[in-house]
């Protein structure tokens, strides 16, 4: 290693503990198969006062993914045999079932089961267990797209695949992973930890702040194929070595996993096998990054710089930045100069919106010199290109005759918003009552009229949730709010559009980007 890239690495791996502060992390970075910077520092855990390790036991959590992938792929020549235990789990769509490339390349379909959990009325922070997840799997009636179609990110995609794997073969997913993924790529600490209450060793993550201090962060849920996996430094540093050593051969394990992969209308895909396909500074990666509450982490991989990253954070910080920071290092990259915005005010985008082929609401604010969208989990930043036009990485917005254009290319998709009126809802106690929905069995919504407050809450195969207020953004158009939830990534704001015929309430439709197109039909009304 050249002293020029040595001073880059440790300058920014030296940064990480305070730009990302917490409890602990752990960084590593490979060029060629070598280890070139392997770096820990905090404490695993602050109660027990574990320093953190490279043999530490880390919940590497979506990362997982890759590998479920990984056992299908070299234990099943063709994966399409597990098809018939799909089906079995999803006995309500019959042909609709996805495909097992349509599962692993997140184009299913499928709604996901951490936000439709809160439509069943699951408690936040509460206990999901494996009979949880059968029974919400298992009651899905429709999809949100034709599988092939399009991307959205759905959990239970790994799940069912991790599943089918145990019930076709008769071993456990724990006992797979360690026949077809850990014990060839040397992974000597890494195993299935499903519980999400603690890790073995002892490890454990954190939420809060350096202002208010940390807290260890109540997770307990149970997974499998989608985040279920707990591994060390060491153990991703052999993945990582392995990769490189079998970069050659070309129908190695992860030359599998990272080949293109295309939509059913042959657009190329970004994210195939458990796998983000991206670019950083022009240069081909594959990545993944993980999160639960109180832990994160991504690793990422760019053959063609035969180079590797990965960071872990026993905290709420963004490991994908602290790992994109140090690939970024490693090519001798300095950080861009933003450019000078141009003036939010003129903007044709502003305003409320409303995306009729998904029934979810976009709301478009100025934010300083940008635009802010709020429409997916959390808000996204544009930059402005004219008074017609903002985009980021991730989605293009452009104004025509009166209505949005809105392109999302790692979705493939193009959608249409047209304007909706701010006007407020002339009686609101007549939205009151009851509504049940059809494609989720025992799933109700009950909204109620509190001191002139609007509330609502769903119920459902999980219990009764929690009462929340209701945000009017226009005429019979509300938002309920659910920041927190079972799984750290939360549903964020549902959309509630109401549809009245006659003058009265029919119902409502009901959606966030992880699960869209619910239709609420009304069973009552009353006054509170």
């Amino acid at each position: 290693m050249s002293p020029s890239l040595s001073h880059r690495l440790d300058a920014a791996i030296s940064s990480l503990a305070q730009t990302y502060p917490g409890p602990g992390g752990a960084v590593a970075v490979l060029h060629e198969g070598k280890v070139i910077t392997r770096r820990c520092w905090g404490y695993a855990s602050l109660e027990r006062r574990l320093p953190f390790t490279p043999a530490s036991l880390f919940r590497i959590c979506s990362i997982t993914k890759q590998f479920t992938c990984a056992v299908m792929l070299d234990r099943y020549p063709d994966p399409e045999k597990l098809i018939p235990y799909i089906k079995k789990r999803l006995p309500h769509l019959g042909d609709q079932s996805p495909t097992l490339y349509q599962l692993a390349h997140n184009q299913s379909g499928l709604r996901d089961y951490w936000a439709i959990a809160m439509l069943h009325g699951a408690a936040i922070e509460g206990t999901f267990n494996n009979g949880d997840a059968r029974r919400i799997i298992a009651g899905t009636h429709s999809l949100q797209f034709t599988p092939g179609t399009s991307y959205s990110y759905v959990n239970q995609n790994f799940r069912l695949i991790s599943d089918a794997m145990e019930e076709e073969s008769g071993l456990s997913f724990a006992e797979l992973l360690q026949h077809h993924v850990f014990q060839k790529a040397n992974m000597q600490r890494a195993c299935l930890v499903a519980d999400t209450r603690a890790m073995p060793d002892g490890t454990t993550g954190y939420e809060g702040n350096a202002e208010e201090g940390f807290r260890p962060a109540p997770n307990n849920i149970y997974w499998t194929g989608d985040a279920g996996i707990g591994a060390s430094l060491d153990d991703m540093i052999a993945w990582e070595q392995f990769i490189d050593t079998t970069r050659d051969t070309p129908h190695s394990l992860y030359n599998r996993l990272t080949v293109p992969v295309t939509f059913s209308d042959g657009t190329p895909s970004s994210y195939g096998f458990g796998l983000q396909r991206t670019t950083i500074s022009g240069h081909a990666i594959t990545a993944h990054s993980g999160a639960l509450r109180g832990w994160r982490s991504c690793r990422l991989h760019c053959a063609e710089k035969r180079v590797s990253v990965v960071v872990f954070l026993n905290h709420m910080s963004p490991a994908q930045l602290a790992a994109w920071d140090v690939f970024n290092a490693f090519l001798g990259n300095k950080k861009a100069t933003p450019s000078q915005p141009k003036p939010t005010s003129s903007s044709r985008l502003l305003g409320l919106w409303f995306e009729h082929s998904t029934g979810l609401s976009a709301r478009i604010e100025a934010d300083g010199n940008a635009l802010r969208l709020r429409y997916l989990i959390v808000p996204e930043r544009l930059n402005i290109h004219d008074i017609d036009q903002a985009e980021n990485s991730a989605v293009t917005l452009r104004y025509k005759d009166g209505k949005i254009h809105m392109h999302r290319p790692s979705e493939n998709r193009t959608s249409i918003l047209t304007p909706y009126p701010t006007e407020k809802t002339d009686d609101v106690s007549s939205l009151v009552g009851r509504y049940a929905c059809h494609d989720l069995e025992h799933s109700e919504l009950e909204i109620t009229l509190q001191g002139g407050l609007l509330y609502g809450g769903f119920s459902g195969l999980l219990g009764e949730g929690r009462m929340e207020r209701l945000t009017e953004i226009g005429r019979d158009l509300w938002i309920f709010p659910c920041p927190r939830a079972l799984d750290h990534t939360a549903p964020g704001d549902w959309t509630l559009a109401f549809k009245r015929e006659g003058g009265h309430i029919r119902h409502v439709r009901v959606g966030c980007w992880l699960a869209r197109n619910l239709i609420y039909e009304r069973k009552t009304s009353f006054s509170s």
